[in-house]
């Protein structure tokens, strides 16, 4: 931690390579045209998107646009960039890249980590940055060696031709001074050694070690911690306070106003928290003091009666279902959902008199250089974010201008002083920007052969996208993300007369992206309604679903996966059942089966076999590691996740009321892996999806009970 600003864009590459010296092949894709690439110190100009820096002292360090929040990418872009450099594997270390505009992800124009993209976005780039250092460091070889470059060959973090050899570390200077190659060749997938093999995490000797740093644990010299007391009401603000109290608690330092309430800043947390707790402050309720999820769900219902925005449509829906022969007819919901991240928000800000430093877990620097920098009247390139690991995020730290960093812009500002403004549980918890509630109506023709012939469904929830840098994905009144998993769901596509209305009502509680988007609540949603259609049909469920989906191999490829691994069709002990899934989201495919029982009225999962196609398998350890923390998360938003509001005010609170899964409750999970030769998909969101149709149809074989309503909950 320094008072350093960013470097500029020739001087940054120059430090980079002056450290240890050596080789910094610095990558961009600019437009998503060819790759470039250029060598320091010898003029380069590019910012890049990611470094890969090879000291003198055979350290290879790869600088990361993305952020790692416990999703693997400290391990899996490295193993991207050494199936191409053939590197020592002990050698390979790992930083954050700071922000910039260059670092900017090619799918969204920002700088951020989100949607299960980091590994495919990289696939290529990445393991063009190993192949092109491989190749300089094979050319300093050769002139060193006095030899053809064809006589040399790079292994292990070393150049070999014949009885001489060097280190990567000593030809490393060498190969900076070399010209940029032209195309280089990657390896064909038959001669991968990293690519594929499981792989251990490298940043687990850091959090094991506790040396790995969280924005929670940032600490340095006069920096004060400060704690804000917030509206009790979304859109409220403060009338009037009185810091008396406040000021009189031991290690108080000041009260200020910000936007967001008034903060209290403190040499610690607990003097912070307790200031706060002592303040008295007015608050103006705004016009939310009346808003109730009961009453915003039946108003939802209302909506469900009436032709909304079209998101999909083929035939004519109306005129099938007036003249229909079998119905399904079925109404589901979801309610709110907070994303509970394990570590709290918080950010440390220190502002000087050309600049602004923050630390912050966050995962869109783009937004929140923009947003501190347009609050303190500077360029976006005086603010120099230090990304930090993410206890945890789930969509919550990728806040368009995140308001928990703009928040501590604001404090600091006023404060004077370099702070950390932290969040509690519960502040996190009331603090917004919740997964949306949804209530989805549906209703099904079933011809002859038991297969839907017409499909009329309208959802009700508010829009994610509305009011963000990604607002263009409301195209004629849908929000993309809302519909997906509806709209272009294989059932609904394949059904000759179907109709997707949408409606996206405005309530006053704020809504973001949480994970798997909105995939979470239709996966749900679809995939329980084809089990009540496969029962209509007087078909087994995993039957009725390989008819469905015979057109859709990979569909297809998972659900027979995991039904085989599970045993579907076999005997199970007395009072247990099986329910099966299957949902692509985010390119890759995946199929749960759970087995499941009731245990004094509480439902309990004892087994989760997972299926998974997500092309070429980068990591398959951490694959495995990302479909049980899916499951996970899955099952707390299943059996327990919902976030009411009454008279304005959120109700929950803390773990105790806003219950996680414990891990007494935690089912063992099997994850298979299907082989494919397909391009990456994400493997962070696609596991959440599945899981709880697959136990609410577990339970509907168990008990005879159709639940249609998360969570879940088993009637008498």
């Amino acid at each position: 931690m320094n008072n350093d600003h960013i470097p500029s864009r020739r001087n940054f590459l120059k430090a980079s390579a002056l450290v240890g010296g050596g080789l910094v092949v610095a990558f961009v894709v600019p437009g998503g045209r060819k790759l470039a690439f250029a060598q320091a110190p010898a003029g380069a100009t590019l910012v890049p998107n990611a470094f890969l820096r090879i000291g003198a002292d055979d350290r290879v360090t790869v600088l990361l646009a993305h952020s790692e929040m416990g999703q693997g990418i400290w391990t899996t872009l490295p193993m991207l960039i050494n199936e191409e450099l053939d590197a020592d594997w002990s050698k390979i270390s790992v930083e954050h890249a700071p922000a910039a505009p260059a670092y900017a992800h090619t799918a969204f124009g920002a700088q951020m980590t989100g949607g299960s993209t980091t590994t495919w976005s990289e696939f290529d780039r990445y393991r063009q940055a190993g192949a092109t250092a491989r190749t300089l460091l094979v050319q300093a070889a050769a002139a060193r060696f006095g030899v053809a470059v064809a006589d040399c060959r790079a292994g292990n973090g070393r150049v070999i031709a014949g009885n001489q050899s060097a280190s990567y570390g000593e030809l490393a200077e060498a190969a900076s001074a070399l010209p940029p190659p032209g195309e280089v060749a990657l390896k064909a997938p038959s001669e991968w050694k990293r690519i594929g093999k499981a792989t251990r995490r490298l940043d687990t000797p850091e959090k094991v070690t506790g040396r790995a740093v969280f924005g929670i644990d940032v600490q340095f010299e006069g920096l004060k911690t400060a704690v804000v007391a917030r509206a009790p009401v979304f859109g409220g603000s403060v009338k009037s306070f009185d810091a008396t109290a406040a000021l009189a608690v031991a290690g108080v330092r000041k009260v200020v106003q910000v936007p967001s309430g008034v903060a209290v800043v403190a040499d610690h947390f607990w003097a912070a928290k307790q200031g706060r707790d002592a303040l008295q402050v007015e608050w103006d309720l705004g016009p939310n003091a009346a808003l109730d999820t009961d009453a915003l769900r039946k108003q939802f219902g209302e909506l469900a009666g009436t032709p909304g925005a079209v998101a999909a449509q083929a035939g004519d829906a109306a005129k099938a279902l007036a003249a229909a022969g079998k119905v399904v007819e079925a109404e589901y919901f979801v309610p709110y959902l907070a994303h509970a991240a394990m570590e709290p928000l918080n950010c440390t800000v220190r502002i000087s008199d050309d600049g602004c430093e923050l630390w912050t877990g966050t995962q869109f620097q783009t937004g929140d250089q923009g947003a501190a920098a347009a609050i303190l009247g500077l360029k976006p390139e005086q603010v120099k974010i230090n990304t930090t690991f993410l206890g945890g995020a789930f969509g919550r730290r990728a806040v368009p201008g995140s308001d928990f960093v703009s928040e501590a812009v604001h404090v600091a500002k006023a404060a004077g002083m370099p702070v950390k403004t932290v969040w509690t549980r519960e502040d996190d918890t009331r603090g917004g920007y919740y997964r949306p509630m949804f209530l989805e109506r549906a209703r099904v023709v079933l011809g002859e052969d038991g297969l839907p012939s017409a499909w009329h469904q309208v959802m009700v929830g508010q829009s994610i996208m509305l009011g963000t840098p990604f607002e263009g994905m409301i195209k004629d009144g849908v929000d993309a993300s809302s519909v997906e998993g509806v709209s272009d769901s294989p059932y609904v596509k394949a059904t000759p007369d179907h109709r997707v209305d949408l409606h996206s009502p405005r309530t006053g509680i704020p809504v973001l992206w949480w994970r798997s988007v909105g995939h979470s609540q239709n996966a749900f949603v679809m995939e329980s309604l084809v089990d009540e259609l496969a029962t209509a049909a007087g078909q087994d469920p995993l039957e009725y679903r390989r008819r469905l989906l015979k057109d859709h191999p990979r569909h297809l490829g998972v659900l027979n996966l995991a039904a085989e691994k599970a045993g579907w069709g076999a005997k199970l002990p007395e009072g247990r059942a099986r329910g099966i899934a299957v949902h692509e989201s985010f390119g890759s495919y995946v199929a749960q089966v759970a087995e499941v029982s009731v245990e004094r009225g509480a439902v309990r999962v004892h087994r989760v076999v997972c299926a998974v196609d997500c092309g070429v398998a980068v990591n398959p350890l951490m694959i495995a590691a990302q479909m049980e923390s899916g499951i996970v998360y899955g099952l707390t938003a299943a059996l327990y996740g919902r976030i009411r509001v009454k008279d304005g005010r959120v109700q929950e609170s803390n773990f105790h009321d806003y219950r996680p899964l414990r891990m007494d409750a935690m089912p063992v999970v099997e994850t298979h892996i299907v082989p494919s030769t397909e391009r990456p998909g994400g493997v962070g969101e696609p596991g959440t999806p599945p899981i709880a149709p697959a136990v609410a149809n577990a339970l509907f074989t168990l008990t005879g009970q159709r639940l249609r309503e998360l969570p879940l909950r088993l009637g008498a």
